[in-house]
C-alpha cells in the first residue's frame, strides 16, 4: 500500500522589507514521515500577505482557488501548522476540507484558522501564562471522554506545552472537547467528519518522547491511509 500524502499548508513569512518567503516547520514534516506518511507542501497561490481575521470572507480569485483545489486534491489529508499569524488563504483551505470531509489537523494558529473558517472568533489571552516557549510541559488539559480526541489521545488528562497568545472567544459548528484548568480552549473537533480537529498546543514538539502527542499524528495518518 502506498503511503498517504499529507499536505502541510505553507505560511508567508517576511524575510526583509521587500521579500516574502513561505515556510514549513521541520518538526511537523518529520512527525508525518516518522508516522508513515509522505509530507508535501501546499503553497499559497499569490505573494500577498493578508492576515486572517474574525468574520472571514473568501477573497481568492477563481484561478487561485483552482490552484488550491489541485494541490489539496493531491493529498489524503492536510495540516495547518502553527505560527505567529495566520493568512486568509488558510481559512479557505480549512473550509474546503470541512466541506469535502478531507482529514484536517490544525495546530495552534491552525486551530484558530479552523475556528474562524467555521464562523468563530479569536481574542488575546489576558495573561501570558500560556506563552512559555522554553518549556516542554506547561499545564494539563482535560479531555471530554465522549470525544474523538479522547479516543485518539487515549487519556482524560495529559500535560501539554503552551506557546500561544490567543484563544477562541466563540466557537461555532465545532465541539469544544478539551480545556486547560483556567478554562482556555485546547481542542476543538467536528465529530461528524473523518478527522477534523484543532489543538492549541504543539504535539510536533513532543511526539518523539510522548506517546499521547504521537497518537495525534498516528491516528490522523492512519485515517488518511483509509482515504487512499
Amino acid at each position: 500500500m502506498k503511503k498517504p500524502v499529507i499536505g502541510i499548508v505553507a505560511k508567508h513569512k517576511r524575510a526583509d522589507e521587500n521579500r516574502l518567503n513561505t515556510f514549513i516547520r521541520d518538526e511537523v514534516e518529520q512527525a508525518i514521515f516518522d508516522n508513515g506518511g509522505i509530507a508535501i507542501g501546499i503553497l499559497p497561490p499569490n505573494m500577498d500577505k493578508t492576515r486572517a481575521k474574525d468574520n472571514w470572507q473568501e477573497q481568492l480569485t477563481t484561478e487561485e482557488k483552482h490552484n488550491f483545489y489541485d494541490q489539496i486534491n493531491l493529498c489524503d489529508g492536510v495540516i495547518l501548522q502553527g505560527g505567529d499569524f495566520a493568512d486568509e488563504y488558510e481559512c479557505f483551505v480549512a473550509k474546503y476540507c470541512h466541506d469535502y470531509d478531507i482529514p484536517l489537523l490544525g495546530i495552534c494558529a491552525g486551530k484558530h484558522i479552523i475556528v474562524r473558517a467555521l464562523g468563530g472568533t479569536i481574542e488575546k489571552i489576558a495573561s501570558g501564562e500560556h506563552y512559555k516557549t522554553t518549556k516542554d510541559y506547561v499545564h494539563k488539559i482535560t479531555i471530554n471522554k465522549n470525544s474523538k480526541a479522547y479516543k485518539i489521545i487515549g487519556k482524560e488528562e495529559v500535560m501539554v506545552n503552551s506557546r500561544h497568545n490567543n484563544h477562541s472567544s466563540s466557537i461555532k459548528n465545532l465541539d469544544l472537547v478539551a480545556v486547560a484548568d483556567d478554562g482556555i480552549d485546547e481542542i476543538v473537533e467536528d465529530p461528524t467528519k473523518k478527522f477534523f480537529m484543532g489543538v492549541q498546543f504543539h504535539p510536533e514538539s513532543l511526539y518523539k518522547t510522548d506517546i499521547y502527542m504521537n497518537n495525534i499524528f498516528k491516528i490522523f495518518i492512519n485515517t488518511c491511509k483509509k482515504e487512499k
